[in-house]
This record gives structure tokens, C-alpha cells and sequence, in this order.
């Protein structure tokens, strides 16, 4: 089991990749997977990820608020501006303007700390980040959006939270807890997370991109050009502000994820109940969606190999 989870492991790009063209080209091969198993596959990742993590990572994150603030600061600067830059320079009409706006403006989400995790970052920093981003999106989401697009979005606060505590808290939490009174006992088992974490994530890129393949293949290369340059320029943003830091390599993947990662499942959400006259402003997030787990994957596999040099 050990043997073949590191195989799967160590080609988890090429096999989200392969199933995301299958999606694409083929949506009836992966109807079937509701889209609403996304929570409970997200959720069995995450008791998957707390059973990996220790007491003494939390409180190494507790000891430096300084670099969750940090991550706030970038997450709510750095990709709503680049939102905004791409969609001008880009000639954006109005509809995937707002689109693209709204994906920069939404906190991270559970995507990325799954991608820390299996990269090797600091899976606690990353939980953290998404979970105080989470908290003050409500203020700040539609704060920033209105600034940048003179316009105002509604986003249910309560119901943030309640996904939050639903799919990240109580899993990693319920890990944590096993992982603590049963770490010994449960070491056969937690060789085969990364097979599990990766068939989790292909089941949910095949969901979102079979669901999504019409809207996605009319949308056109520029939506596709900017929801790319978008992620990546995020990814790079991050790890650079990571670097002049000087954070270890463990946060510089958690920071460059977390901030390249969008929720922008709640991006799609938000577009079709604010813009209701925007059909198309939906669209930049259900891109990003399927596009941020396919670069995310790619990243993470990359980083994987890129370790702290006390580690050698």
C-alpha cells in the first residue's frame, strides 16, 4: 500500500490532468459524481490531513500571528489588483469583469490546504490563513468588490462560516484528535493518504469540469488567458512575498498556494445571485475551479520535491 500510494503520489499532475480532459471532452464519462460529494470528498481529505498534524504545529503558528496577518494582508491586495489589472488590460466587458473581480475578492479556499498538504507545506499556516481569510471575507469581499467595480455584492456571513467549520474545523479537528490518542495504531493507515487525498481530488475535478464543460468550452480562450495569468501570477506573488520575508520553504508553499488559490467555488455562487443580469460572470469562476486544481496539483507535485535545507 505504501509503494503504490507514493506511485500515485508522485504522478498526481498527470493524473488530474488526464481526467480533467476526460471530463472536458467526454462530461457523460463523469456526470454520474454529484457535485454535491464535493463537501464530503473535500471533508475526507481534511480528516485525512489532521492525522498527520501535531499539536506543536499549531502552536508554532500561534507563537508568529505576524505571518497569518501577513497572508491576510497579500490575499485581499495582491489578487484583487491583479484581478483588476488583468481585466483592463485585457479589455474585459462588463460581465467577466465582475466575474474575475469576484475571484480575486474571495478568501481561499479548502482546495489549497489540501495542496499545501501535499506539496509538504505548513498545513497549519495554510488552515489558518483560510480560516481567518474566511472570517473577515464578509467584510471584505464586498468592501473591496464595490471599490473596484462601484458596486455591492450581498455575502451570507453565516453561512461562510458554517462551511468552514463543516469542512475544514471538524475534519482536521476530529484527525487531530485520533492522530493524537492513536498515532501509533493508526501508521498503516496514514500510508495511505496521499492514494486517498489524490483519488478525492480527481473525483472532484472530474464533478466540477463535467458539470461545467458546456459553459467552459463557450467561454473562450481570453476568459481562459486571464483566469490562467490570474493564478499563476498569484502563485509567484505569493511565494515572493514569502521570500523576502524570509520564511522557511514549508511556509513559502503554504504562502504561495494559499494566495494563488481562490474559494472560487464561492466566487460562482456570488456572481449568479449579485449580477443576475451577468450570465457570464459565473463563468471566470467555474474556469478558475477546474483550472486552480489542475495548476495546483502541478505545484504541489513540483514542490514536493523542494525541501527546507536542515531537512538536506
Amino acid at each position: 500500500m505504501k509503494a503504490l500510494s507514493g506511485f500515485v503520489g508522485r504522478r498526481m499532475a498527470l493524473i488530474v490532468l488526464a481526467v480533467a480532459a476526460l471530463a472536458l471532452l467526454l462530461p457523460a464519462s463523469c456526470a454520474w459524481i454529484d457535485t454535491s460529494w464535493i463537501n464530503w470528498l473535500l471533508m475526507l481529505v481534511m480528516f485525512g490531513m489532521g492525522l498527520t498534524l501535531r499539536a506543536e504545529d499549531f502552536l508554532t503558528v500561534l507563537r508568529r500571528p505576524g505571518d497569518i496577518a501577513a497572508g491576510c494582508l497579500l490575499q485581499f491586495t495582491l489578487m484583487p489588483l491583479l484581478a483588476f489589472g488583468l481585466g483592463k488590460l485585457f479589455g474585459l466587458d462588463a460581465a467577466l469583469m465582475a466575474g474575475v473581480i469576484l475571484v480575486g475578492t474571495c478568501p481561499g479556499g479548502t482546495a489549497s490546504n489540501v495542496m499545501t498538504y501535499l506539496s509538504g507545506g505548513d498545513v497549519a499556516l495554510s488552515v489558518g490563513m483560510t480560516g481567518v481569510n474566511t472570517l473577515l471575507a464578509p467584510l471584505l469581499t464586498p468592501a473591496i468588490t464595490w471599490l473596484l467595480l462601484r458596486t455591492t455584492v450581498t455575502v451570507d456571513a453565516g453561512a461562510m462560516c458554517l462551511s468552514i467549520l463543516q469542512v475544514v474545523i471538524v475534519p482536521i479537528a476530529l484527525g487531530f484528535i485520533l492522530n493524537r490518542f492513536l498515532g501509533e495504531k493508526l501508521k498503516k493507515a496514514k500510508e495511505a493518504l496521499p492514494l486517498v487525498s489524490v483519488a478525492a481530488i480527481a473525483l472532484i475535478i472530474a464533478s466540477v469540469v463535467s458539470h461545467n464543460a458546456v459553459r467552459i468550452r463557450e467561454s473562450g480562450a481570453l476568459i481562459l488567458i486571464v483566469v490562467v495569468l490570474h493564478n499563476l501570477l498569484g502563485y509567484g506573488a505569493g511565494y515572493l512575498a514569502a521570500l523576502l520575508l524570509r520564511f522557511p520553504t514549508a511556509k513559502k508553499k503554504a504562502m504561495a498556494i494559499e494566495i494563488g488559490m481562490q474559494n472560487s467555488g464561492l466566487a460562482t455562487s456570488l456572481a449568479g445571485s449579485a449580477f443576475p443580469d451577468l450570465a457570464m460572470a459565473t463563468v471566470p469562476g467555474a474556469v478558475f475551479s477546474v483550472w486552480h486544481n489542475i495548476s495546483g496539483a502541478v505545484l504541489a507535485a513540483v514542490l514536493r520535491r523542494t525541501k527546507d535545507r536542515d531537512e538536506g
